[in-house]
């Protein structure tokens, strides 16, 4: 925990921190709404079967003679319940007498009809009873992240923030705009995989990123312009989809941008905690001189040598000759408590949390608006969330949202449908609250989990609702560097 002493030195909160917080939210504003983008690419628009005399290229017009496109759907197409064209069924024979021509066949037997045995105008047929495939295709990207999650961990931890971003983002990119252009589902769902394999190692390490280069005190504003960036590129996201219907175009331009966020990496510099935890001081040192360099501060470096460096971060060099593995979860008491129950508290959080983002097209509702309004709450909804964090402190918020979220659930389910306005009002608050709820998860992580296992513990974490309650106040404590550092704190808690 002795590294805030050295990052005082070099500026806490300077010009570096100021513009590498812009940049990474930069970067959270396009690749965190392709969590949800699903939404709006597998929405499904009008479709109906193909027939052979409407959509068949070479019937001439002498097998149609003059009628119209409106003509041709009437006797190849039956009418719903609602009286507009069938989505999922045709007439086996094109139904002439549909015309009225003449008046002479008021009386007649329902024709029969079938299902679209010949597909549908709409690509790759994932409708009527193929719509379950865009189910699958949301499986395979939470299976994806699910991968990245523990993937990323271990290449965080072992290679460092910076490069894995940077290696994250190419294949974002890649896959993202390969997505738009992919001629089958298996491959679409292929390419949805590996993007969903980038989208947590991108977000965590942008995370990382800005709270280990900022004192304590400006942890919660961080993980809140986190949220808070993301619940914008919601918003943008849901402007492009009502700008760009086709979800190619809409799948491209949500995709192409992040090749550009390829460029700044260069000048990002590595979390010097994490360097010079991992038994690289002198790299460290050299990321905190250049920290120090863009933040103004004047003789850095007779400040910073690695003499202070050493002496400063003792006990922290010492404990990383002997090497960590997820075994030390379970080997040292505090810890293993800690990270059980936040995997308690994510699991029983996450599972409402992601079926109401990737669901959000089936509530009834305009799904463009429902979008926009829950991004939109989210933000003044993470800002009070902040202020709740820092005045009230993590256990009591975390309570409290917990239960308020709860509440909205149920409340929400037993609403009458034909409550529009009350129903769209429960639905805002449920997104607005799910941001607070991951705001306050990353935040307590951040906090409690040490930074030679941050990530890697970080991504095991998957959710009851008093069990944060057992968490110590983390509220404007250190980042604790090493699993000793946290059995520490246990014992001086207890004295």
């Amino acid at each position: 925990m002795a590294f805030q002493d050295l990052l005082n030195q070099a500026g806490s909160m300077g010009r570096y921190q100021i513009l590498q917080m812009v940049f990474l939210l930069i970067c959270n504003v396009m690749v965190a709404p392709h969590a949800v983008l699903e939404n709006f690419t597998a929405a499904i628009p009008g479709h109906r079967c193909w027939v052979h005399i409407l959509d068949n290229d070479t019937v001439s017009d002498s097998d149609s003679g003059t009628l119209s496109q409106d003509d041709l759907l009437r006797i190849s197409i039956p009418l719903d319940s609602n009286l507009r064209p069938d989505k999922c069924r045709r007439f086996v024979q094109p139904q002439w007498h549909l015309l009225h021509l003449n008046g002479t066949f008021s009386n007649v037997t329902e024709p029969d009809t079938e299902p679209c045995v010949d597909g549908w105008l709409f690509q790759w047929d994932l409708v009527c009873g193929s719509q379950v495939l865009g189910s699958v295709a949301k499986f395979i990207f939470m299976i994806g992240i699910l991968v990245g999650a523990f993937l990323g961990g271990h290449l965080s931890d072992r290679f460092g923030r910076k490069l894995i971003l940077t290696c994250a983002l190419l294949p974002m990119a890649i896959t993202g705009t390969c997505a738009a252009l992919a001629p089958t589902f298996f491959i679409y769902c292929l390419l949805h995989f590996l993007k969903g394999v980038c989208v947590p190692i991108i977000y965590m390490n942008t995370v990382f990123l800005m709270i280990e280069w900022t004192s304590p005190k400006f942890k919660a504003l961080m993980t809140t312009l986190i949220l808070c960036a993301s619940s914008f590129g919601k918003i943008v996201m849901t402007g492009l989809a009502f700008a760009f219907r086709n979800w190619h175009h809409l799948q491209l331009v949500m995709s192409v941008p992040i090749f550009f966020f390829l460029i700044p990496t260069r000048w990002l510099s590595d979390s010097a905690r994490w360097l010079i935890v991992t038994n690289k001081p002198q790299k460290g040192l050299q990321e905190l001189r250049r920290v120090a360099c863009k933040n103004g501060v004047k003789n850095s470096g007779g400040a910073l040598t690695m003499e202070v460096v050493r002496t400063t971060m003792r006990e922290e060099l010492e404990a990383t000759q002997t090497k960590t593995s997820l075994r030390d979860l379970f080997h040292t008491p505090n810890l293993r408590k800690r990270v059980l129950i936040l995997c308690l508290l994510r699991f029983t959080t996450a599972i409402p949390v992601f079926g109401f983002n990737i669901h959000l097209q089936h509530l009834k509702s305009n799904v463009f608006l429902m979008q926009c309004l829950s991004a939109a709450m989210s933000i003044p909804a993470c800002v009070a969330g902040m202020f709740l964090l820092n005045h009230i402190g993590r256990r009591i918020s975390q309570l409290f949202l917990c239960f308020l979220f709860g509440i909205t659930i149920l409340a929400t389910v037993f609403v009458p449908e034909e409550m529009r306005t009350l129903y769209a009002v429960l639905i805002t608050l449920m997104g607005a609250n799910s941001s607070v709820i991951a705001s306050s998860n990353n935040l307590l992580s951040n906090e409690l989990l040490p930074t030679v296992i941050r990530y890697m513990t970080w991504c095991k974490h998957w959710v009851v609702i008093n069990s944060n309650q057992y968490l110590p106040e983390t509220k404007n404590q250190p980042l604790p560097d090493s699993i000793q550092d946290v059995e520490n704190e246990f014992v001086y808690t207890l004295m």
